[in-house]
Parts: C-alpha cells; structure tokens; sequence
C-alpha cells in the first residue's frame, strides 16, 4: 500500500470570532495606503484643521504633510513630514534651500514628491521677493537683511552687491552683483563699484554678501576691502553707508546678519 504524505497546513493568525471581515479589510486598507492618517477623529486631521482655523494654527510637520499628501507602506504622512524636516535638522530654512536631489534621498521622497516640495519653496520665494516692492526703503541693515535673505537662501557661493540708494535711501534699482565667490580685494575695483553708481547719480550706496556657512562674521578680507571702497567713496563724495552680511540665526545669534556700521567696523 502506497502511503500519501500528509499536507500541511498553513496556521492561520487568531482574529476574534466573527470579525475576521472586519480585520481583513483594515489590514488591506493600511498596506495599500500607509495613510493611517485617516483614522484620526476629523478635528485633528491638519487638512480639516487648516479649513478651520487657518494655516498659522498647524505645525511645520503638519503644514508639511498637507504638501505630501499622502505616506508610506506602514506609515503615515505625518511620519513622513517628521522624517522629511529631520534629515534637514529640523530647519525650514535647509530645507527650503534643498535641491530636487537632496530631497530624494529622504526615505518615502520620490521624484514626484520632491519636485512638489521644490516648487512650493520656490513660489514662497518668489512672493517674499516682489513683497519687498519696486523701490523698498533701506533705512537700516536690517532692511536690507530683509530684502536680500530670500536670493541668498539657496546660495551655495559668496556673491558680492551693490545697492544703489537715492537721497531719502530708496532703492534706485535691482541689487547688482559686483563678483560671485570668495569675496577677494583683488576681485572688487573700487571702479566697477562706483562707476554704476555715479552713472545712476546715487547718492549713497549700501554693500552688501552672503556667508554660505552661515556665520556672518567678517573675514579680514571683507573687513579690508570694505574699508578701501568707504575710502574710495569719500574721494568720490559718494558715502557708503553700510556693509551687511548675511548668514542664519542660531541659539547664540539672534539675528542672520551683521552690519559693519552697527559693529563699528567702519
């Protein structure tokens, strides 16, 4: 007689009795979606809230998964904004200066959503950019932080400006870039500088760069070049009024610039 081998049996997992549609359909619905987010009571959900109270009443992470939209297998969006402002230390500002290729090395970014990340940044940019207004009035450095911050956010390189002021210290026009990278007293003519600014008649002219390091601190070049451009400016009779430089606030510095005249550099 042949004898058959018995066949196994797979053990099936315990689910209470008489719930067993209950559970497959919930376990189905979270490895199709990770959006567990949808188990949340309305009210706590970030887009509802916004709808309720506005954006201003949601956190970084949950104004960050509204733009996500959607998560991961076994994890939610509001997961994947944490992770996502994490791998930028948790500041908006590195995170709004990352590239599409930066953004897809967080784990849950694809192309798809990084690009909608960029582009969102982007726009925010640009309407910080055209706030400022066709002729914004820089009394102080700390107008000219405000209207520079955003073109220097995403900057990878030192870029040297010059802005050219009337009598009442309204912006004549765009800044314009004098040089772009370390900044050299070899690469700043005190003749490039001043020749706009004698031919748009200014009265007065503010210079101003970025530290992509983001400490402001002047080096001894800034310092030297700086003081031979406020020489050349009183032969010319033409003052500069300031030189600011721009980096990022931290724990210790309260703010993201430093100016010359406030530090008394010259």
């Amino acid at each position: 007689m042949v004898t058959r081998p018995h066949r196994l049996r797979t053990p099936q997992p315990a689910c209470p009795e008489g719930n067993f549609t209950l559970y497959k359909e919930v376990d189905a619905n979270r490895a199709r979606s990770g959006h567990m987010i949808a188990e949340m009571p309305n009210h706590e959900r970030p887009r509802e809230r916004l709808l309720g109270k506005g954006a201003d009443s949601l956190k970084d992470d949950e104004l960050l998964a509204i733009l996500l939209r959607t998560g991961t297998r076994g994890r939610s969006v509001l997961d994947l904004a944490r992770d996502v402002l994490k791998a930028f230390d948790d500041d908006l500002t590195r995170l709004a200066g990352a590239s599409v290729t930066e953004l897809c090395r967080v784990r849950g970014i694809g192309r798809a959503k990084a690009v909608e990340l960029h582009a969102a940044f982007g726009l925010a940019r640009r309407l910080a950019e055209r706030q400022a207004g066709d002729r914004p009035l820089l009394r102080g450095p700390a107008e000219v932080a405000d209207l520079l911050r955003e073109r220097f956010r995403d900057a990878k390189q030192e870029e040297f400006l010059l802005l050219l002021l009337d009598a009442k210290h309204y912006l004549l026009r765009p800044p314009e870039r004098i040089t772009i990278g370390l900044l050299d007293r070899s690469q700043v003519h005190a003749r490039e500088v001043f020749r706009v600014a004698i031919r748009e008649s200014c009265a007065r002219i503010v210079l101003a760069h970025n530290h992509p390091s983001g400490d402001p601190t002047p080096s001894a070049e800034d310092i030297a070049c700086t003081r031979d451009l406020v020489a050349a400016g009183k032969l010319i009779g033409i003052e500069v009024m300031d030189h600011v430089v721009l980096g990022r606030k931290t724990l210790a510095r309260l703010k993201d610039y430093l100016s010359f005249r406030e530090e008394r550099l010259i």
